[in-house]
């Protein structure tokens, strides 16, 4: 357990000492973005530190129609809401869509769509997709599907070319977390949506629900779907009873458009950087541009401790196998990647001597 005072950026201060920090999901690194606090700082002015009331009060303020509007528009979907978390919209989803349906639910499945513990299934991805018409079944009641956009713990991409073939008599609705692929995935960080909508049957119905406190940097949560699905949440006590998320921070994100794109660009070069260093140490489990770099050697955490600061920690439960990580963000330069290399090739060369 590492303690620290002040929250970390590309490096943390502990114990007085500063070393290279690859762990998190900060993954633009928005919080420590000098732009982007000034954008908070204009916020906090024109709304204060906070909202205290409900969105179904009698005084509504624009900027979460207007929030929620450009959501809709930059990941492609029809309809948006937003929560003051990412774990409340979910538990919100979950609870309000259940209405006695059979739920389907993938290995590593985030715990804040889980309605009970039982709903924390094991196993990999793709063995779960190749016996998923098997657990889908054959009957006529309605199946909800829930799943993660991507498996950001062991750096895994998701395929959803099954969507297509879900069997046309049933009723599917199909969850898909995207906390982790929001602002990363897509050509320009939309995320998950639009690609998955256009594999989508008629018979299926497609939401997505995000965080938004990872690489946009914003504590709340979103929902994307259909008109008929975000009204059903409206009318929630999830949302009628919750207080909603900070508008300062809503505001922020509205003017942060290109201040994404820019990072989300150094974000990419990055991650291409550093996979051309270690490519030939098959230390690391890698994709893509996808900025999560999962190794199975237990070791390699302790090992590096004295100058970096990796992603190592027991997930989903206390004790759960503890999973080790380098975590990449738009903060880090070359010169970071440079040394965190070089300490894996000098760990890979003495481990081999051994």
């Amino acid at each position: 357990m590492i303690e620290t005072q002040a929250l970390p950026g590309r490096t943390i201060v502990t114990e007085g000492k500063e070393r290279l920090y690859f762990s998190g999901t900060s993954y633009l690194g928005i919080h420590k973005n000098v732009i982007f606090q000034e954008l908070l700082r204009d916020g906090f002015s024109q709304y204060g530190t906070g909202y205290s009331s409900s969105r179904s009060s009698n005084v509504q303020l624009s900027i979460y129609e207007e929030s929620e509007s450009w959501l809709a528009s930059f990941v492609g979907a029809p309809s948006v809401l937003t929560f003051s978390s990412g774990y409340l919209t979910g538990q919100a989803l979950v609870r309000t869509l259940d209405q006695g349906q059979r739920f389907v639910y993938a290995p590593q499945a985030h715990p804040a769509l889980w309605r009970n513990e039982k709903d924390n299934v094991p196993g990999q991805y793709s063995e779960w997709v190749s016996h998923l018409e098997a657990k889908v079944g054959y009957g006529d009641e309605e199946v909800v599907i829930v799943t993660n956009s991507v498996d950001p713990l062991y750096a895994q991409p998701h395929s959803f070319a099954w969507v297509a073939h879900l069997p046309e008599y049933l009723k599917v609705t199909l969850i898909i977390d995207d906390s982790h692929g929001l602002g990363v995935l897509g050509e320009r960080g939309e995320g998950i949506y639009a690609t998955v909508k256009q594999l989508t049957p008629p018979n299926v119905s497609l939401v997505v629900v995000s965080s938004l406190g990872k690489a946009l940097g914003v504590p709340g949560g979103v929902v994307l779907g259909d008109n008929s699905t975000v009204q059903q949440l409206k009318r929630s006590t999830y949302f009628v009873a919750a207080s909603p998320a900070i508008p300062a921070y809503l505001h922020a994100m509205l003017r942060a458009e290109k201040l994404y794109a820019l990072l989300l660009t150094q974000l990419r070069e990055n991650v291409q950087h550093f996979q051309s260093l270690i490519q030939n140490t098959d230390v690391f489990q890698y994709f893509g541009n996808y900025p999560v770099f999962y190794s199975s050697d237990q070791s390699l955490c302790e090992a590096l401790s004295d100058q970096c600061v990796l992603s190592n920690f027991p997930y989903p439960n206390p004790d759960s196998d503890c999973i080790t990580r380098v975590v990449i963000s738009a903060l880090h330069t070359r010169s970071d990647f440079d040394t965190l290399a070089q300490l894996v090739r000098e760990y890979t060369t003495t481990a081999s001597e051994r």
